[in-house]
């Protein structure tokens, strides 16, 4: 039985509204509008109507949630339809979200290359038929520091897992182009969700940058880690040491493979050296693992000394990931999920070419992780929580 009241009529009130307030009316009119739309496009990913009974329906309504959206007309505070168990959400709004962030990048694109504000306002202008005042440009490149900061220097808490790695960008320090890393960590919550932890700019992956950085994360109350995931660079295990020494570590197999791979006499012999790297680490059992990993040693003796040596002394570091449940493994073995995020912010900054400082790379590196991050803590679990426990013996 339908509800004679539908949640989503309009009030014939608001064209009384445009003739008494007129343009001023503009902005409560598409809150309304809004609302009464993201109401419409509920019932019908819900295959029912308001109390409706229906054998087609797949879920139920379950109240709002607001949220802020800001517009060229100004800022609206709008009802976002909720239902109990599935993930939907308003593509009206979700459109409308992307357009904001767009414009806010693009303007900060610009801004980080050095453009002036009134030219930025005419290119704007002429691509998204908007008219931006210079001070409103810098006011919002003003807005996105201040959100990125925030987002920077929020607390922490418990994590699971932690992932670190670093990638270049080339940045003006001191009259000079230099190559400058971005230092990158992301967590495994409780709920096993990804999250991106911290990001900050050095002048290298030094000793004494990794150390910083990793200070700075635990002053903000990161707790609770069983296990660091990384590749082997010299500064950042000294570091990770140092701060974390009884943290377990997961040396990074993908990239190990890749430094096996450098380790041959022949370019030939590659596939053949990543293969066997792949045989090791993908074994049932730590024991067994160990035993491939002494044979493949013995096997390149004599005909990749080079290889056979550094596998002798590195094998183990990889072997971290056998404490924990088997289902995790395929997860918590590599820093692959961080490899896709620097490759995706490498793809967005190319367009920048040189930065003209550390504030301008932070300031565009720091938006499109918060994005990531938004997109991480709404989505679906990582990473089951449990996977993470020592298995029973």
């Amino acid at each position: 039985m339908k509800n004679p009241s539908p949640e989503y009529t309009i009030s014939p009130s608001i064209l009384n509204m445009l003739v008494e307030q007129g343009p001023d009316a503009i902005l409560e009119l598409f809150r309304i509008m809004m609302n009464e739309a993201m109401k419409v496009e509920r019932s019908g990913y819900l295959k029912a109507q308001p109390y409706e009974r229906s054998v087609e329906r797949q879920d139920y309504a379950n109240g709002f949630k607001g949220r802020s959206i800001t517009t060229g007309l100004g800022t609206v505070d709008l009802s976002i339809p909720q239902t109990r168990e599935s993930g939907f959400y308003p593509k009206s709004l979700e459109a409308g979200t992307r357009s904001e962030k767009a414009l806010r990048l693009a303007l900060a694109e610009m801004y980080v290359q050095g453009v002036s504000t009134r030219k930025v306002s005419k290119i704007i202008e002429r691509l998204c038929g908007l008219e931006i005042t210079s001070s409103q440009v810098s006011k919002a490149s003003l807005c996105l520091d201040e959100a990125v900061q925030a987002f920077r220097d929020r607390k922490l808490g418990a994590m699971q897992v932690v992932w670190l790695d670093a990638q270049y960008q080339k940045i003006r320090k001191d009259g000079h182009v230099c190559d400058r890393a971005i230092l990158v960590a992301v967590g495994l919550n409780e709920k096993g969700q990804r999250e991106i932890l911290g990001v900050d700019t050095a002048s290298s992956e030094a000793e004494v940058n990794w150390r910083q950085f990793l200070e700075a994360l635990a002053s903000r109350g990161l707790t609770g880690v069983k296990l660091i995931i990384s590749d082997d660079h010299a500064g950042l295990r000294k570091a990770r040491q140092a701060i974390f020494p009884a943290i377990p570590w997961q040396r990074c197999i993908f990239h190990m493979a890749q430094n096996a791979q450098n380790k041959v006499p022949r370019n030939d012999m590659r596939k053949e050296i990543a293969d066997a790297m792949r045989r090791i680490y993908g074994q049932e059992t730590i024991e067994q693992a160990r035993t491939v990993a002494k044979k493949t040693v013995e096997q390149y003796r004599k005909r990749a000394s080079d290889f056979s040596s550094w596998l002798e002394a590195n094998y183990e570091d990889g072997l971290t990931f056998y404490a924990f449940k088997q289902e995790s493994w395929r997860k918590i073995r590599t820093s692959n999920c961080l490899e896709r995020l620097n490759k995706e912010i490498r793809r967005r900054t190319h367009v920048v070419g040189i930065f003209p400082n550390d504030a301008s790379c932070i300031r565009l590196v720091g938006a499109l992780l918060m994005e990531q991050n938004d997109e991480w803590t709404d989505g679906k679990v990582f990473l089951n929580p449990k996977a993470m426990e020592r298995p029973k013996k």
